[in-house]
Order: structure tokens, then C-alpha cells, then sequence
């Protein structure tokens, strides 16, 4: 039949296959896109081979695309308070590395094998990626299939269990966790004051500096029946009503120091308006408030700004971001005026711009090729996979160059990892397959249970080190070892735990780092065995 000898279709049948079995649930899991390679194996062992330029082609797309996301996470985990988060994922690599050692000393493991069960003992992707390229051998990817099963339920089973053998109150966590978390992102909350305290009578906003002073900010201003804008120079009068918008702990000193809260509303004069502005102007990303001068240009101000579901009392120091949901008030003949000096394109947020994608990835084949040696004879290079997910994560912790935004949007970077990965997958399962049987025939339960220990004795140890020495909160740490584990179907069963975001933000602390760190070892372990 001409059709199973057209490789391109041949391809997108092995991609659809393992999307509608990656769709199957069983008691709430499923494989999703991993499920392209075990189709991929099977379709390989019957004789189907999928180029290996796709291969390369989606392998280099997925990794650079992980380095794009992972690049701002990585480089602010280390200027946090994430310090133990990262510890912990530094000690959960080093026990797997261990147990690498002993598979290949120990036990005469090969460290294409070797390399293979530990990639799928955490469900890492790009550690597959690095060990096939190293290894160059169809044993990884074997491997990787064995121990990969296990790897994905056996983290699920684990993060369920965890809280019921320590004994551990979720509910109680959580509540102790929300009052953190609105200490450190406090909602804001708008109220009208009037002016009574006769020690700022006739002073100016900027001798008052209220905002430094409470970290609240005053957006509109009302003088008997006159409306103002709060420009740097307007003055206070007896009697003034101010609209201001802040932390309610920052309001509760404006009352203190301008006078007290008065019920009502305070409504724009008719020549102003308020509106929120998208930043799509690649051009002032990285600028700071203050150098846009919006007041003397345009007669508007910034009362707040909307960034990752925070929101932000500007000052004029603050940077600019990408996509940041700007709220503005001007004069209603400027409005156009500042949307387009903001952009406010939303067409913008979904578009891709290939030009960093492929200078990216060029720069990180480059940097791959570099020869670095450390005496007594042992060198170490960054391969493909390691120069390329280096080169993305420099690129996009520097944001931008000149005219070049080294970002990507989260749709477009979300539809190019998934297109590398099922084509990366595609890629090696076939490869794989040629060889799963008389492997599997020789190997095969030995293999199987090893990878279950790979799995369960990481997490168990990493579990007991953060919970006994680094006294760390339980939905953190789960967060922080499924991280670490790079296992999101684990995360996915500990978020059905509980309502609180600690795990998520926990997971995305570690997950870059996680995914760094393996291979990196993956490609030390290689070098010595």
C-alpha cells in the first residue's frame, strides 16, 4: 500500500494515534502528548522510520522553546527566597546521579540504558533529548519507555499518599498560606478621603509624597464642585476630596494623613477619561514610567498596573513588561494618543515573531560546538540540546536587545513546544522500535522495576530531607519535588488537593532549574561512564 511508505503520512497518523490515546483517562490520568512514542515504538517495530532531520527539527524547537520559559524563572529563583526550593532540587538530582553511578559500576548497566531509565523514571523530555544525542544509541529511548509508565503514575500515587502518612491538616495549610500570600500581593482597594489635616493645607503632591509615604496613590482630586487631575504640582485645600487607590494597609495611613474616608462616589471631570491600555510597543519594553513624562506629554497618569494577575501601584521607577494591562487616565482627546504609545494591539499578544526563535537556536548550535576542558582529561561540552536551552535561557532573562524582544508570547511558545515535542517523539519512538522486543525480551522486567525505584526513591528521600531538615511547608515541598520530579501530571494531582497556588508557584521555582540540572548530569554521567 503506497500510502504506509509516505513518511508524511505515515508521521501524522503515529502524531493522531497517540493524541487519541493520550486522551484516554484512567481514574483521572492520562498520557496526553507522551503518548506519541509509544505509538511511535509500535509503528517502529513494524518497520516505520520517521526522518531524523524532524527528529532534530522538533527536538531543537521543543528545548529552545523550555529555555524561552524557563530563562525569567530561573535567573529570579536564585535572586528569591526560593533558595531552599533549589537546594532541595540540587539534592534530588544529586540522588538520582548516585544511583546512575551505581547502575553503571554496580550493576553493568551501559550508559545509553542508564541514561534512558533515568529520563523516564522523571518524565524528562529534554533529558531524553540530551541522552539521545550523547548516547546516539536506540537503548535510551528503549529504556526511557520502560520506566517512563511508572515515572508519571508513581509521582501521582506518591503526592497523594504523602499528606496521610505525615498526618498533615491541608485546610489548615491553606489558610495559613492565603494570609502570606495577601501580605505579599495585597489587593487593591479604591476610597475617597477629605482633606482635614491642616499640616498638608497648601502643600503640593510632590512635597506630600504620599505614594513613598504609603504606597498609595491619588488619581483624582475634587474641589467644590471643580474636578483636577492629581498632577506633581497640584496643592491640597481644606475640604478637597481625593479618590485614591492602594493596600488597605496603605489607605488606612492616607486616612491618617489626609483625613477620613467619606462613602460616596468621586467621578471624572467630562473632558477625562479612564481606560486600560495593553503594552504591545516592543519599543518600551524595559523603559521605566517616569522617562514616558505621560503627565507633561499627555495630561494622563498610570493609577495601576495589571502583571501576571498582580496588580501594581506604578512609581517611576517601575519597568515596563510586555503585555502589562496598563490603567490610565487622560484628557479623552489624548486617549488615542497614549494607546498608541502603549500599542494596545491585542492582535499583538498572538503573533510570533520567528526572527529570535531562529537566531536563537542558530546561536545555540554555535555555543553547542564549544570544547571546554578541565584537566585530567575530562572536557564538556554543551552538545546541541545543552547549547541551545543555555543560549534560550540567556536570551530570554536578557528580554531584549536593541529592536529585538527576546520573548515569546504563552500561546505561541505553548503551540511551538508542543509541535517539537510530538515530532521529537515521533522521531525516536520509530527509532526506538526497531530494537523494544529483543531488548525488552532481555531486559525487560529487570528494567521495569528498576525504573520503579528510580521513580519512589528520589521522591522519598528528597520528601524526608525537606520535611525533617528544611522544615518546609507540605504543599510547598509536594510543589517543589514534582518540580523537581519535572512531572506536571503530578502537579495536576496535588492542585485537585487543594485551592491554594503555593504548589504551583513552588513547581514553577523548580521545574526550570530541575530541568538544567538533569541535563547536565545526564551529560556528566555519560563523560564518566
Amino acid at each position: 500500500m503506497d500510502l504506509l511508505q509516505n513518511s508524511y503520512f505515515m508521521l501524522f497518523l503515529i502524531i493522531t494515534i497517540g493524541f487519541l490515546l493520550g486522551a484516554i483517562k484512567i481514574k483521572g490520568v492520562s498520557l496526553g502528548a507522551s503518548a506519541v512514542i509509544f505509538v511511535a515504538m509500535l509503528f517502529g517495530h513494524f518497520g516505520v522510520v520517521v526522518s531524523k532531520d524532524i527528529e532534530n527539527f522538533g527536538m531543537m524547537i521543543f528545548i529552545f522553546t523550555i529555555g524561552m520559559q524557563a530563562g525569567p524563572g530561573f535567573i529570579e529563583a536564585f535572586r528569591s527566597k526560593g533558595r531552599d526550593l533549589i537546594l532541595l532540587t540540587v539534592i534530588l538530582t544529586g540522588i538520582i546521579g548516585i544511583c546512575g553511578l551505581i547502575m553503571g559500576f554496580g550493576m553493568g548497566y551501559d550508559k545509553a540504558t542508564i541514561s534512558g531509565l533515568l529520563a523516564g523514571a522523571i518524565t524528562s523530555t529534554p533529558g531524553l533529548a540530551a541522552a539521545t544525542e550523547i548516547t546516539n544509541s536506540p537503548l535510551a529511548s528503549i529504556a526511557y519507555g520502560i520506566s517512563y509508565p511508572f515515572g508519571v503514575i508513581g509521582v501521582i500515587i506518591f503526592v497523594k499518599l504523602i499528606p496521610k502518612f505525615i498526618h498533615t491538616d491541608i485546610k489548615a495549610l491553606e489558610e495559613k498560606l492565603s494570609k502570606e500570600e495577601n501580605e505579599l500581593y495585597p489587593l487593591l482597594e479604591n476610597r475617597i478621603f477629605r482633606v482635614e489635616n491642616d499640616n498638608i493645607i497648601n502643600k503640593s503632591l510632590a512635597e506630600l509624597k504620599l505614594r513613598t509615604m504609603t504606597g498609595a496613590n491619588i488619581y483624582r482630586i475634587r474641589r467644590d464642585d471643580e474636578f483636577d487631575m492629581p498632577s506633581p504640582c497640584a496643592t491640597l485645600e481644606l475640604g478637597d476630596l481625593i479618590k485614591v487607590v492602594g493596600p488597605k494597609e496603605a489607605l488606612d495611613q492616607v486616612a491618617m494623613i489626609i483625613g477620613p474616608e467619606v462613602s460616596g462616589e468621586l467621578p471624572l471631570a467630562e473632558d477625562y477619561d479612564q481606560k486600560t491600555i495593553l503594552l504591545t510597543n516592543k519599543k518600551l519594553i524595559g523603559k521605566t514610567i517616569g522617562s514616558l513624562d505621560l503627565w507633561n506629554n499627555f495630561h494622563a497618569i498610570i493609577t495601576h498596573i495589571g502583571r501576571c494577575n498582580v496588580e501594581i501601584i506604578p512609581n517611576s521607577n517601575i519597568e515596563l513588561h510586555f503585555s502589562d494591562k496598563i490603567n490610565i487616565i487622560a484628557k479623552k482627546s489624548d486617549l488615542k494618543n497614549v494607546s498608541v504609545l502603549f500599542g494596545n494591539d491585542e492582535k499583538a499578544l498572538s503573533e510570533t515573531d520567528f526572527f529570535p526563535v531562529a537566531a536563537g537556536i542558530v546561536l545555540g548550535i554555535l555555543f553547542g560546538k564549544l570544547n571546554l576542558g578541565f584537566g585530567s582529561g575530562f572536557s564538556f561540552s554543551p552538545g546541541l540540546i545543552g547549547g541551545v536551552l543555555i543560549i534560550a535561557i540567556v536570551l530570554s532573562s536578557i528580554g531584549k536587545t536593541g529592536p529585538i524582544l527576546w520573548s515569546m508570547t504563552d500561546s505561541a511558545n505553548s503551540l511551538l513546544k508542543q509541535l517539537g515535542l510530538i515530532l521529537f517523539l515521533a522521531g525516536i519512538g520509530t527509532s526506538a522500535g526497531q530494537h523494544i522486543v529483543s531488548t525488552f525480551e532481555e531486559y525487560g522486567i529487570s528494567l521495569f522495576l528498576l525504573g520503579v525505584a528510580l521513580t519512589l526513591i528520589p521522591m522519598i528521600l528528597t520528601t524526608i530531607i525537606g520535611y525533617k531538615f528544611f522544615k518546609m511547608n507540605i504543599l510547598y515541598l509536594l510543589g517543589a519535588v514534582t518540580g523537581a520530579m519535572t512531572s506536571t501530571p503530578g502537579l495536576a494531582a496535588v492542585d485537585t488537593m487543594t485551592k491554594s497556588n503555593v504548589p504551583t508557584l513552588a513547581y514553577a521555582t523548580v521545574y526550570p532549574i530541575a530541568t538544567v540540572l538533569f541535563i547536565i548530569l545526564i551529560q556528566l554521567l555519560c563523560g564518566i561512564l
